[in-house]
Order: C-alpha cells, then sequence, then structure tokens
C-alpha cells in the first residue's frame, strides 16, 4: 500500500462538475493498493498517517499531527502509484490490486482512518474520472509504502 500524504489547507474532490468533498485544514492522502496488501497494511499505515507530527506547534515546529491540530482528511483512490515506467515510455500498471481487492481495502482505510481521527473521512469515488483541487501547506509532501516500513 503506498500514499501521498499532502498537508493542506483545504482540498477537494470533483466528479462531473459536482463536489463531491471537501475538506479544510488537514491531509489531501492519495492512496495506491497493491495486489498482495492486506488489513494489516491499512492498520500499520492509519497508525502512521494519523500520527505523523507535521503540523507546527505554538513555536512554529512540525510537532503535531493531525489528531492534535484536529485537521480532516480527504482519501484519493491512486492506482496510478504504482506505475511501472521500466520498458518504454507508456506506463504500465500490473502491480495495482483489482476492484476486488482494492474496493473493500480503500474502504476499510477509509473507515478505520475516520475512527482514528473521530470524525468521517472525504472520500473520491473509486474508478471515477475525479479534479482534485488542493493548496498544498508548507509545501509538505510525504510518500509512505507499507512495503518499506523499516
Amino acid at each position: 500500500m503506498r500514499t501521498v500524504i499532502q498537508r493542506v489547507q483545504h482540498a477537494s474532490v470533483t466528479i462531473n462538475g459536482s463536489i463531491k468533498s471537501s475538506i479544510g485544514n488537514g491531509f489531501l492522502l492519495l492512496l495506491g493498493i497493491e495486489a498482495t496488501d492486506t488489513s494489516e497494511d491499512v492498520d500499520w499505515l492509519v497508525k502512521k498517517v494519523s500520527a505523523l507530527r507535521v503540523f507546527d506547534d505554538e513555536n512554529g515546529v512540525m510537532n503535531r499531527s493531525i489528531i492534535d491540530v484536529q485537521g480532516e482528511a480527504l482519501v484519493v483512490s491512486q492506482f496510478t502509484l504504482y506505475a511501472s515506467y521500466k520498458k518504454g515510455n507508456r506506463p504500465s500498471w500490473f502491480r495495482a490490486a483489482s476492484h476486488d481487492i482494492s474496493v473493500p481495502l480503500y474502504e476499510e482505510f477509509c473507515n478505520k482512518l475516520s475512527a482514528a481521527l473521530s470524525k468521517e473521512v472525504g472520500t473520491g469515488e473509486f474508478g471515477a474520472d475525479m479534479k482534485v483541487e488542493l493548496l498544498n501547506d508548507g509545501p509538505v509532501t510525504i510518500c509512505m509504502d507499507t512495503k518499506n516500513k523499516e
């Protein structure tokens, strides 16, 4: 499971001209799932994301988590995070999980992150053509992969 975490002042997802979800201060997470991912990966990633200390404390030091600042989260499925570009110029996504694997894990991640934050997490729509808008704060952008836990 792979994610790109962006600290944002605000973010939204629009589908077919209508805003599906929007958040204020918090995280926009682009989430990619591969066929070998499990609930264990979900649990590890939710724990890391919710405890990640990248929000400023009273001294302007990145020392507070999204929970500490009562931030919001928007999670967008992003199979292209598993692009293979080694051969030719057209990416392949053979490592990205099929819908029957990725949809349940995406929903599990969103539900568990909602529980960790004690608030509803905004979502996109799995498989839809989405327009994602954000104001990256910092900018702070962090990549995590559950296959690189050490």
